[in-house]
């Protein structure tokens, strides 16, 4: 049997070229939360892919460890309750509170190439890769896009933070600016807009997380980019929150507590099967719009918009 290289079904511009480097252990930062990947098989190598690569950080204490190993997957049955299916790659199980992600390719049957087993609170996972569907002497990614977003998701959803559908930028004073909107929204757009602008960091064209922290409400750029391929590890204090909509002219129109939240929340990405985490994301947003503004933006995709947002950013 012919070894291959596994890739996911769902198409996206996320995947690249991999890291030349490899190793045993990587670490990686996201949003001042550290994830460590160990292979506890020495003939399993392994590598981070893509704009993954700019959140490699020295190996250190850990908020959530990652074991990956080489198994046979064969006679592997689904254990415990279905509570998620993404209706292509993964579905997710509960049992005996532990979560566990099965991934399947759409050319290999029923046999999934990957689970992956989490803690209820998500601290520790083991990642489980079908030996036979891998080249043993290639490197391999564990957290191979979704994993990787499926467990930070997860693991901000326990009051940790949210990741939020938008774009996010620092402007020149060191403040944090969040266009929030679906897919087609222009949050590409203003990114494009934007990122050759002097003293501009762009954190990322597609996912941003907000999260709490030292008293402080703060954006951070993702690995999980857009089109625009912008995927930054800075962050920034969040100080205002746009909600995107193509307009006739450039117009901000000021936004209610409630409608800022439940526009934000429609833009997140959440285990909606999971009640606490709804809870949590409800008041954390709550009481973002009680001390940053809330606007919708309609705006006209050329370099204008971003002087009228400069008019009004004082």
């Amino acid at each position: 049997m012919s070894k291959i290289r596994i890739q996911s079904s769902e198409s996206s511009p996320r995947r690249h070229s991999v890291l030349s480097t490899q190793s045993s252990s990587l670490s990686l930062r996201i949003a001042d939360i550290t994830f460590t990947i160990v292979s506890v098989d020495p003939n399993l190598k392994l590598q981070i892919q893509g704009s993954t690569r700019n959140f490699i950080v020295p190996d250190g204490v850990p908020d959530f460890t990652i074991e990956a190993r080489w198994d046979d997957l064969f006679t592997m049955e689904m254990r415990g309750e279905k509570i998620f299916e993404s209706g292509a790659v993964w579905q997710l199980y509960q049992n005996k509170g532990k979560y566990t992600f099965y991934f399947h390719a759409s050319n290999m049957g029923s046999i999934p190439y990957k689970m992956a087993e989490a803690k209820k609170d998500f601290t520790r996972c083991e990642v489980f890769l079908h030996r036979s569907y891998f080249d043993p002497d290639q490197a391999v990614d564990p957290l191979e896009y979704p994993l990787d977003e499926l467990l930070f998701i997860h693991f901000l959803a326990l009051g940790r933070g949210v990741e939020v559908h938008s774009c996010g930028l620092i402007d020149s004073l060191g403040r944090g600016h969040l266009f929030v909107g679906q897919s087609g929204a222009g949050k590409t757009t203003m990114a494009r807009l934007w990122e050759d602008e002097s003293g501009i960091t762009v954190l990322s064209d597609d996912r941003i997380i907000l999260r709490k922290v030292d008293g402080g409400l703060w954006m951070y750029g993702t690995p999980w980019h857009g089109d625009a391929i912008l995927a930054s590890p800075a962050r920034a204090p969040l100080t205002r929150v746009y909600f995107l909509k193509r307009g006739r002219e450039n117009e901000l129109v000021p936004l209610r507590i409630a409608e800022s939240t439940a526009n934000l929340i429609a833009c997140s990405f959440l285990p909606f099967y999971n009640r606490k985490a709804l809870d949590f994301t409800l008041l954390f947003f709550e009481e973002i719009f009680k001390t940053v503004p809330g606007y919708e933006l309609r705006f006209l995709p050329d370099k204008e918009v971003v002087e009228f947002i400069r008019s009004y950013q004082g």
